[in-house]
């Protein structure tokens, strides 16, 4: 028997993998490569040194078919050149395991269950867009937080250090007192 590796995969910085690494050390899972990337991108490095990384007689193991692929094309895609290359792929949360010998039945449940992975991805971009237009209408939608140049954090420290209030600060750098205090917190 081979190795049990796997790709966990979160969106952005905000979120983390706590969930995805408690699933996956139940599963006895050896090595765990981890993107934080939107699955959107194409390009995801750690996807990409994982796909490397495993060998025939190998299992890699996935939380949920959407943190591995982003689309159906993309799903049918990697689950076929891991078979293909005699690696098996384990989904925690829709309980499926693929392989080379996989049966028909095996093939139209990943059809069936990664549509409606793609399905409820594009309804909450929906609902996540007409959020955004309603909070733009209202004139409360601000956008994602500014990013501050490496001068920037480091007047900012500056500022923090002469004594001046972080909420000032932020309000001459143009950002929140949160996003503040995380790139003071980065800088220590």
């Amino acid at each position: 028997m081979g190795k049990n590796s796997s790709n966990a995969r979160v969106s952005s910085k905000d979120q983390n993998l706590d969930r995805q690494r408690d699933l996956l050390d139940q599963e006895q899972v050896f090595t765990i490569f981890e993107d934080t990337v939107s699955g959107s991108v194409r390009k995801r490095p750690k996807l990409d040194e994982a796909l490397r990384y495993l060998r025939a007689g190998d299992q890699l193991v996935v939380v949920s078919m959407d943190r591995l692929a982003r689309s159906l094309v993309d799903l049918y895609g990697l689950i076929d050149e891991l078979t293909g290359r005699g690696v098996s792929v384990k989904f925690l949360k829709e309980g499926q395991v693929y392989s080379a010998t996989s049966s028909p039945v095996s093939r139209l449940m990943l059809g069936l269950l990664g549509s409606v992975a793609e399905f409820e991805r594009a309804i909450i971009r929906e609902r996540q867009a007409e959020g955004i237009a309603k909070a733009k209408a209202r004139g409360v939608y601000k956008g994602r937080a500014k990013v501050l140049t490496p001068a920037q954090v480091s007047q900012a420290k500056q500022w923090v250090d002469q004594g001046v209030p972080k909420a000032v600060v932020a309000r001459r750098l143009g950002i929140g007192r949160t996003t503040l205090y995380k790139y003071l917190a980065d800088t220590k």
